[in-house]
């Protein structure tokens, strides 16, 4: 199920996928275990970016006015991504982005398979489950983690580690919620959605 993939991550002015946006796009496809493509750029953003955000990624307001358009980010998404399958760490959120970026764009969403690299973490890993935690526990450098492109590299040498563990085949479209919070507000109606709760050392 890793033949022909395509690894994609967000960086986002906020947490909210309804109302807030995407201020940088990363992703690369890989076919045959190989990268055969890659994109990054940041996105012009209108609004007024919250402090915080630049504190985590280092994005600030002045960088995105020299950022491509969404419109012109999703096109270049979309041609890249084409029908292969979607892996994105913590997936619930970006596939968010994803769908409500392309609701604007048109009013579709996208009908691709994905495998969640954090859902098949909870599941195998005691807490935590951020990338950077993951990686490190395989032994996969994650320089610049909270920069799109850095996520990305990183989220797809996890998707190997974890494959090469125990095969992922039987994780796609699974897509794992924590039950004290109640599933997600948006998730792909493919989606097969379970409750599940962080696990925690002995």
């Amino acid at each position: 199920m890793i033949e022909n993939v395509t690894v994609f991550d967000f960086e986002t002015s906020d947490t909210d996928p309804e109302k807030d946006r995407i201020i940088e796009v990363a992703a690369i496809r890989c076919i045959n275990g190989e990268i055969v493509s890659q994109f990054q750029s940041l996105v012009q953003f209108e609004g007024e970016l919250p402090p915080k955000i630049t504190e985590i990624t280092g994005i600030s307001q002045e960088e995105l006015a020299g950022g491509i358009s969404e419109d012109l980010a999703f096109k270049i998404l979309r041609n890249l991504a084409q029908d292969s399958l979607l892996v994105a760490h913590n997936a619930v959120f970006d596939m968010g982005f994803l769908h409500f970026w392309m609701q604007r764009a048109g009013g579709r969403t996208f009908s691709n398979h994905f495998i969640d690299t954090m859902t098949i973490s909870r599941e195998r890993h005691p807490y935590p489950y951020k990338l950077i935690n993951m990686t490190e526990r395989y032994g996969i450098q994650l320089p610049g983690a909270h920069r799109a492109l850095n996520d990305v590299i990183g989220t797809w040498e996890l998707l190997k580690a974890l494959h090469a563990e125990q095969p992922v085949d039987d994780w796609v479209n699974r897509l794992g919620y924590l039950s004290k919070y109640g599933p997600p507000k948006w998730s792909p109606k493919h989606a097969k959605l379970f409750g599940t709760a962080n696990r925690y050392a002995s």
